[in-house]
């Protein structure tokens, strides 16, 4: 899955300035499931959550090539971190937790992205993540 850039945007990437709120809003509105994900995970640290998690396998092949790519690409996943204010941590095609940026060094960030935790993660039904 990729993202639906405008011709506009292109234009834009070609001449080398950038409007990141535009880029921001391609990948809103051509990722559509896993925006929805990491909104609703920024809306619990709002809340007041330390962290938030999303362990919840996508309900199509189509949104979890949708969680996949924000996930998988750098520019994507930065420009995300950087509307919502938060850090993204990928487990597989459905683990995905947002944790506030000044708490990277919490034991709960740290174990989340863990060897460890990746590997406890891991189960026959989701080989073909």
């Amino acid at each position: 899955m990729s993202l639906n850039v405008s011709v506009h945007l292109i234009e834009q990437a070609k001449a080398g300035e950038i409007d990141e709120k535009e880029f921001v809003a391609t990948i809103r509105q051509s990722l559509p499931y896993a925006w929805g994900v990491v909104e609703g995970l920024a809306e619990r640290l709002i809340r007041g959550e330390e962290w938030a998690n999303h362990a919840v396998p996508p309900p199509s092949e189509q949104a979890r090539a949708q969680l996949l790519r924000m996930m998988g690409g750098d520019a994507i996943r930065g420009a995300v971190e950087s509307h919502f204010g938060i850090k993204l941590a990928f487990q597989n095609c459905h683990n995905v937790a947002v944790f506030r940026p000044d708490k990277l060094d919490s034991s709960v960030y740290l174990d989340f992205i863990s060897i460890r935790s990746q590997i406890l993660n891991q189960t026959p039904e989701l080989v073909d993540c």
